[in-house]
């Protein structure tokens, strides 16, 4: 199925990402640079706690959102800390927050935990900065746990709902944003789909907008409702924008 969206539209919905624990402010500093395009501004960008102040700085004078991650990468069962990161995310600048799903916890049927985890970040979040709850669907393996896991969330608040943290070795595939679409259709909550891990080129990210047209409608595919995280697809846009 062919999107209706064309490479420009698909800049809007980027979440331009580096999340190396190598990662410097010259990283950072690149990274900032290339969010700002000819042909439009990034959705955001997403970097590590650590450069988050930075980030909010370089991009004060855009229209380009500050991303980072919480809980990351390995999902552990700790609301407490989880919270604190989240805190300090937003304290430093931050305007969204990707924390991991404690999913060990949800594959062993610990669904207080990741309530309240989830409940408990988006509590601090509030309604001015979102949350987006990275599910890390390779690791959940069957799509009904992957559509159950999506639906707690939802209902525990999440903003986003996000596949993968980019560190497993199954990033995303279209059988969990399925998986994940059917959930948000389901639930009628207001929650969007961010994909990420593994998407690099605009055959790629479009096989998965088209997913979430076919399922939401076209007009629901935007970035308040749809990003899709990576670093590399930004060069494949631009190289079909220059052609």
């Amino acid at each position: 199925m062919s999107t209706t969206l064309s490479p420009r539209q698909a800049i809007l919905l980027l979440d331009l990402t580096s999340l190396n624990d190598d990662d410097t402010d010259d990283t950072v500093r690149s990274l900032c640079q290339r969010a700002i395009t000819p042909y439009g501004a990034v959705a955001a960008v997403c970097v590590m706690p650590a450069q988050v102040a930075l980030a909010a700085q370089l991009l004060s004078d855009t229209p380009v959102r500050v991303a980072s991650v919480a809980n990351f990468p390995l999902g552990a069962a700790d609301p407490e800390g989880a919270k604190k990161q989240t805190m300090q995310l937003i304290r430093d600048g931050a305007d969204e927050v990707d924390v991991v799903f404690p999913w060990r916890n949800f594959l062993d049927a610990d669904y207080d935990v990741c309530e309240s985890l989830i409940s408990g970040c988006k509590a601090r979040c509030g309604n001015t900065h979102a949350l987006k709850v990275i599910l890390e669907t390779g690791a959940l393996g069957d799509e009904s746990h992957v559509y159950r896991a999506s639906r707690l969330a939802i209902e525990a608040g999440a903003d986003f709902i996000k596949t993968s943290t980019g560190k497993t070795g199954q990033g995303a595939t279209p059988e969990a944003a399925r998986a994940m679409l059917s959930a948000i259709r389901d639930s009628g909550a207001v929650c969007g789909l961010k994909v990420s891990g593994g998407v690099r080129t605009f055959a790629q990210a479009a096989s998965y907008i088209s997913l979430a047209e076919e399922l939401m409608g076209a007009d629901w595919v935007s970035p308040a409702n749809f990003r899709i995280g990576a670093s590399a697809l930004l060069g494949d846009l631009l190289a079909r924008l220059n052609a």
